[in-house]
């Protein structure tokens, strides 16, 4: 006899059929890319992903792991969206320019902007950090974020489209050593309001979603790198009220809600997604 136990949508959101609630239509409708920055490493692989399941075009980019970004296109491809990749270095703005321009050549136009860009930060006391490494973080995440977000702002005026900036939940709760990635991502925060107040007008909606402690390559790369032990993770385990890490596939759907039409009318904020570490 076959089963009549019909699946719980909520363990795979992807998985739901209905017109009203089919997350895979959610970009179906929309016209030209979106741009994921960062899309080699594993949160933006992840987000890159998602949006292609949904229904989005994708232009993937990548400054230094090609191979990451070609195995993604194919993915992409394979599920019916149209995908290519793009080489960057978001400190060349008048690269980040040209590679907005040849997205919108290629794709027709930009409806999402996802700025995930950003290398592995080492852990120190700001007593420790020297100020050229902070000039320089600040240069590569600030700098680097804006040189993109101006090139495609035109064409996100164009599609009232969304730009969704992946920033860090220690700009809400802050953890000591942390500075050198919280004092930049904190400044990307500011210009993402400063867009939402400026070009709502246009209907571009800006937002920022800020993961906490996760399972996906963050933990081992914290150990590897000898930033923390496994003593200290379990510290920071116990200080997230769920008790648990989360893992890209959290950040990848708040990202994908807020670049969605089902956040409308959600602009300026950024949604922490952090098991509760900064409530």
């Amino acid at each position: 006899m076959a089963s009549t136990h019909s699946p719980d949508p909520a363990a795979d959101p992807d998985s739901m059929e209905t017109p009203e609630t089919d997350l895979r239509r959610d970009f179906a409708g929309r016209d030209g890319a979106a741009v994921v920055v960062g899309a080699s490493g594993g949160l933006g692989q992840e987000i890159a992903r998602m949006l292609a399941r949904r229904g989005s075009d994708v232009a993937l980019t990548y400054h230094s792991s090609p191979a990451a970004v070609d195995s993604l296109v194919a993915e992409a491809r394979g599920l019916g969206v149209r995908a290519r990749g793009y080489e960057i270095d978001v400190e060349d703005m008048v690269g980040s320019a040209a590679v907005v321009e040849e997205v919108v050549d290629y794709f027709g136009g930009i409806h999402t902007v996802v700025y995930a860009a950003g290398p592995h930060v080492p852990m120190n006391y700001l007593s420790a950090v020297q100020p050229w490494h902070l000039q320089s973080q600040l240069h590569t995440d600030v700098a680097g974020c804006y040189g993109v977000l101006h090139a495609a702002l035109p064409h996100l005026r164009g599609s009232a489209g969304s730009f969704v900036a992946v920033t860090t939940a220690a700009t809400s709760r802050y953890p000591s050593r942390d500075g050198l990635s919280a004092i930049p991502k904190g400044a990307v925060e500011q210009l993402v309001k400063a867009v939402a107040v400026e070009e709502g007008r246009f209907g571009v909606r800006a937002n920022c979603v800020g993961p906490g402690m996760l399972t996906d390559g963050m933990a081992e790369r914290l150990i590897t790198s000898g930033d923390l032990d496994e003593k200290a993770l379990a510290v920071a385990e116990r200080n997230i009220p769920l008790r648990r890490f989360g893992r890209a596939r959290d950040i990848a759907e708040a990202v994908c809600f807020l670049a969605s039409d089902r956040a409308g009318f959600i602009s300026g904020q950024k949604l922490d997604v952090d098991g509760g570490y900064g409530a």
